[in-house]
């Protein structure tokens, strides 16, 4: 149902940034903001070159909010869609299809900040970046598991939704977002929180094609275990919820 899926999803960007003259560009504009002014900001205090510290920022804020995104808006796939759950028998997978693809469309207009900061501080990318394309396929897929997942725990336990926009909050600063995690291995501390972090993971195999032109086998084995391990969770919890969720919301 793919075709119910981009209606879907071309509706709520729609409805979201309805009356607006820019649109989601809004979004893409203060995106670029944001990133210019910490960009400057932050490469002064990290003692950091800026050609290469706002390029690094860029990606990372851009895709950390894409995910971040894809989380938050799958706690209430479901939820939020109670009059079509309720009143017509559309498989649950297809809301959380349209979670991915509404927000990858929103993807689509902020990567042209990535574009521009690259140009301006006139960063060279290889060939090998392109190795980014699987890696985004490979977040889209986790984004649909974590849908599926948090969209029925949540609509079973409201309270949950809260609990893990905090600790996404949480993550954001024990990340590598704003700073390199090569400055910090030398410390026994942040290299434990690194070592059990999957979000470093998952960002790591997006950013090291496009920054170091080539890819840490390490890092992406234990990214294919980390979405496989999500893939299983999310299909027993699923399957043992699904024929319930539809009276919880």
């Amino acid at each position: 149902m793919w075709r119910l899926v981009w209606v879907l999803s071309f509706s709520d960007i729609k409805l979201r940034y309805r009356g607006s003259v820019l649109g989601p560009f809004w979004m893409t504009l203060s995106t670029g903001v944001q990133i210019a002014g910490m960009g400057f900001v932050y490469s002064y205090l990290f003692k950091t070159d800026t050609t290469t510290y706002l390029p690094y920022l860029a990606i990372s804020m851009i895709m950390w909010g894409y995910m971040c995104s894809i989380i938050n808006d799958g706690c209430t796939c479901f939820t939020q869609s109670d009059f079509l759950i309720k009143g017509t028998r559309i498989p649950f997978s297809v809301y959380a299809a349209r979670n991915i693809i509404r927000n990858t469309i929103i993807l689509g207009h902020n990567v042209l900040v990535i574009i521009a900061v690259f140009a301006i501080m006139k960063f060279h990318v290889t060939l090998f970046a392109l190795y980014a394309i699987p890696v985004l396929l490979l977040w889209m897929v986790n984004g649909f598991f974590i849908s599926l997942l948090c969209g029925a725990l949540c609509a079973r336990f409201r309270d949950v939704t809260q609990i893990i926009a905090s600790v996404i909050q949480i993550a954001f600063f024990i990340t590598p977002i704003m700073w390199f995690a090569h400055d910090f291995r030398t410390n026994s501390a942040a290299k434990v929180i690194l070592i059990y972090n999957p979000f470093y993971y998952m960002l790591e195999i997006l950013r090291t094609p496009v920054f170091s032109g080539s890819m840490d086998t390490q890092t992406l084995i234990i990214s294919l275990l980390i979405s496989a391990a999500l893939a299983v969770l999310s299909f027993v919890a699923f399957a043992r919820t699904r024929g319930r969720i539809a009276f919880w919301i």
